[in-house]
């Protein structure tokens, strides 16, 4: 995925080769001490696709365990351990390193800077998800099995697990660490590192999104360290934060958790509005309509992510006010959601749209994304989530936000920029049979478990009674059908981009992209904007 997989070129004016300026290590020195954002970045998606892997392949335990009732494969408290890692491995592991690689990659590049501010705690915090990731991973092995309170790590279930909760708890932090380092390189980076005359509002929306989505990360990581350290002091130290025995209070953890979980949910789909952002207008061949009014928004969406996490615990016993509170302010924040859509919908109006792979994930996302949406204003209503609480209508409702939200926006990015980091076109056919194989098996995977839910069967759950059992069946089939899509999208197009094989891509693939990172030769040289560009009146450009 890395533009340094073959020699780069030269760049002209504003880059240089790498063998002018790079005296650095070669081999495998370069990656461990890597301090070139463009090899950061590919770490960064190599690793999340690794870890997107290994919570698959849980995910395909989970969903064989379910093809039929009764217990087939594994048992229900290794199944619990399942559920808890598959979504730890997911969250943690997959979906965010992939954005902070995105992040790593082209924010440099959309603004013009040589490099990330800093260098070396770049390098630092993405090794800091190595050994988490073999903390989460290796838990397994440990005596009495992996974590299995769920991903939301609730108490008092937690204070009752066996060693490899503190390694999980230990994993937490180091990956909370290693975002709170590139949340701050990041935001440093825009505020400071922008080329001459591209002001905030002249910035492309990914930045934006990343800008705004480092300040939530810099907010919330230390709420969910707060969680889990008095979750530990609660295990090892005689501490009752969460143990009703000693007077502490399990809903307490709730609130803390929630507090940081639901602004997460946003860190992990504000990136995603942001590449989705960059794609819309360059297939539409038109300019992104209602700019200003989309930092607006995304702003918007930060700030009241604050204030609805309680509607995740409408069954907590909460006075009717708070439900009341928590329900109106979840139906407030898709307000600005709305807009973001509005938008995208009117750029694609009258514009002169091709359906490239890139444009198809960008408007699979939209579609599926948006019925994500509306199963979550449903679940706002505190009625109906007392009746659907803890049932597979939740399941699907964050798979359908996450899933086709998160993965279609990142698959959508890699598409759009693989040309540029590789110097190689993918191939067209591949990336759509990629597409259709992922939308088509990803819908006949989650939208029966909205009717499961709907119908009353709880989620986390090994075994189930024989009226959910056609519904569980067709969901299975759906979800080997949709690894084994992703395992082709591997094999059949990063691999071979990797390798160089396929045509040469050039400059500026797409007609209608907009952005400094289309000034640059494919693929992109190891120094980029080693001088600041100077650029035209749109900041999209570099004159002279």
């Amino acid at each position: 995925m890395s533009a340094v997989l073959d020699h780069p070129a030269h760049a002209g004016g504003h880059a240089h080769d790498a063998h002018d300026h790079h005296h650095g290590p070669s081999g495998w020195r370069r990656w461990l001490f890597a301090t070139n954002h463009k090899d950061i970045g590919t770490l960064y998606l190599l690793f999340s696709f690794t870890m997107l892997m290994v919570g698959g392949v849980l995910a395909l335990l989970i969903r064989a365990e379910l093809f039929q009732p009764g217990l087939q494969l594994v048992n229900p408290e290794l199944f619990n351990q399942l559920t808890t890692m598959h979504g730890l491995i997911m969250v943690f592991g997959a979906i965010m390193p992939a954005f902070v690689g995105f992040a790593n990659w082209m924010v440099p590049l959309q603004i013009g800077a040589s490099d990330m501010a800093f260098a070396r705690m770049n390098n630092f915090s993405f090794w800091l998800m190595i050994p988490a990731a073999l903390l989460l991973v290796g838990s397994f092995f440990m005596p009495g099995g992996a974590p299995a309170a769920g991903w939301t790590l609730y108490a008092p279930l937690t204070l009752q697990m066996g060693p490899s909760m503190d390694a999980g708890i230990f994993a937490m932090h180091i990956l909370g660490a290693s975002s709170i380092m590139g949340s701050i390189n990041i935001i440093v980076t825009i505020l400071n590192m922008r080329a001459p005359g591209m002001t905030l509002m002249k910035m492309p929306m990914f930045c934006w999104t990343w800008l705004i989505t480092a300040y939530l990360l810099i907010a919330v990581m230390p709420v969910l360290a707060g969680a889990i350290t008095m979750t530990l002091t609660d295990r090892h130290f005689g501490t009752s934060f969460f143990n009703p025995a000693g007077g502490g209070d399990p809903v307490m953890y709730q609130h803390i958790f929630w507090f940081f979980g639901h602004p997460e949910v946003y860190i992990m789909i504000l990136p995603a509005f942001g590449i989705i952002s960059q794609i819309v207008p360059a297939f539409a061949r038109k300019k992104l309509f209602g700019y200003a009014s989309m930092v607006y928004a995304t702003s918007s969406i930060a700030i009241l992510s604050f204030i609805v996490w309680a509607h995740h615990m409408f069954t907590t016993g909460m006075p009717v006010t708070g439900q009341l509170f928590f329900m109106y302010a979840t139906m407030l924040i898709s307000v600005p959601t709305a807009v973001k859509i509005f938008n995208w919908v009117a750029t694609m109006w009258r514009g002169s749209m091709t359906f490239e792979t890139p444009m198809l994930f960008a408007v699979g996302f939209i579609f599926v994304f948006t019925i994500g949406g509306f199963t979550g204003l449903i679940l706002a209503m505190a009625p109906i989530d007392i009746q659907l609480q803890d049932t597979y209508y939740v399941v699907a409702h964050f798979h359908y936000v996450l899933v086709a939200g998160s993965l279609f926006a990142l698959f959508a990015g890699v598409y759009y920029w693989l040309p540029k980091w590789t110097g190689v076109m993918y191939s067209e056919v591949r990336g759509k049979i990629h597409f259709w194989a992922s939308l088509i098996f990803f819908n006949i995977t989650f939208f029966p478990m909205h009717f499961l839910g709907l119908a009353g069967m709880p989620r986390r759950y090994a075994d189930y009674p024989m009226q959910f059992a056609d519904f569980n069946a067709i969901a299975s089939i759906g979800a080997f059908g949709f690894g084994l899509a992703q395992v082709y999208f591997f094999v059949a197009v990063v691999l071979p981009c990797m390798r160089g094989n396929g045509a040469k891509a050039p400059q500026k693939p797409w007609d209608g992209a907009e952005g400094l990172e289309w000034e640059v030769p494919s693929p992109a040289p190891f120094h980029t904007f080693e001088t600041p560009p100077k650029l035209d009146a749109t900041a999209t450009r570099v004159i002279g």
